[in-house]
């Protein structure tokens, strides 16, 4: 049966690093594509694509999401309980952080307009999903 648990994680791991290869995070830029800046002294002002930078955070949102459903079926068929439960949370949304990071280049301030919106944006949003299907499975 514990083998059976540790395929089941190796599988989803795998399928979340395939789900994070097929977004591609748009940086800032200009809406015509080039990344000329203006000439009118104000060049040390980064500039956002605002629809570039809504995708990206539907791409951290639904990232989170992702792990904290499949943390929390894992978490319910290893059997972890109480504090042991929340920890595997945590550590679940510290590696989709890293591994968003990891996506980004580790240059967040390409991507967004804050370092904390790639690493604490939707960090206890995921909380509710994560206890719903880590209770489930704990059950069967």
């Amino acid at each position: 049966m514990l083998d059976l648990r540790l395929n089941f994680s190796i599988l989803i791991v795998l399928s979340f690093s395939i789900e994070l290869q097929k977004v591609v995070m748009a940086g800032h830029d200009n809406l015509n594509g080039s990344t000329d800046k203006s000439s009118s002294g104000m060049d040390d002002l980064p500039t956002f694509n605002a629809e570039n930078m809504q995708n990206n955070m539907k791409v951290i949102l639904y990232s989170r999401t992702f792990m904290a459903i499949i943390g929390g079926v894992i978490a319910g068929i290893l059997g972890l309980t109480s504090l042991a439960g929340f920890i595997f949370y945590f550590l679940v949304m510290a590696i989709t952080s890293a591994a968003l990071m990891t996506n980004a280049k580790f240059s967040m301030h390409s991507y967004f307009d804050s370092w904390n919106r790639i690493v604490l944006d939707g960090f206890f949003g995921g909380l509710m999903s994560f206890v719903l299907f880590w209770t489930y499975p704990y059950l069967l």
